[in-house]
């Protein structure tokens, strides 16, 4: 079993900057897809970035909306994973999940079904 907590959700101005984090307790963490997935008011759950399982850094993966201005992360060490988001739009607007799976090799996956683990969501809201 994983928990993962989220963090770092706000209040921002169009073009600012957040950087939200996941901790994760439990299993091995390091042997875990992990994946960053959105959902606004009326809209459905969106993939945002995935980061693959590795010992040092991994395989990232972005949906096209956010390429460019956010950057997946992780620090096995600290069973973290980070997103860090630039140049914020309104439209990022929504609660943001972190999601986890394992894995047995270098896989990512951009789809939430493939996904076993989530959290709880966090809110960012980017005013115009």
């Amino acid at each position: 079993q994983v928990q993962l907590v989220e963090s770092g959700g706000g209040l921002v101005q169009a073009g600012g900057s957040l950087r939200l984090s996941c901790a994760a307790s439990g299993r091995t963490f390091s042997r875990y897809c992990m994946a960053w997935f959105r959902q606004a008011p009326g809209k459905e759950r969106e993939f945002v970035a995935a980061i693959s399982w590795s010992w040092s850094g991994g395989s990232t993966n972005y949906a096209d909306s956010v390429k460019g201005r956010f950057t997946i992360s992780r620090d096995n060490a600290k069973n973290t994973v980070f997103l860090r988001m630039n140049s914020l739009k309104p439209e990022d607007t929504a609660v943001y999940f972190c999601a986890a799976t394992p894995v047995s090799g270098n896989y990512l996956y951009t789809v939430g079904a493939a996904y076993e683990y989530w959290g709880q969501g966090t809110q960012v809201t980017v005013s115009s």
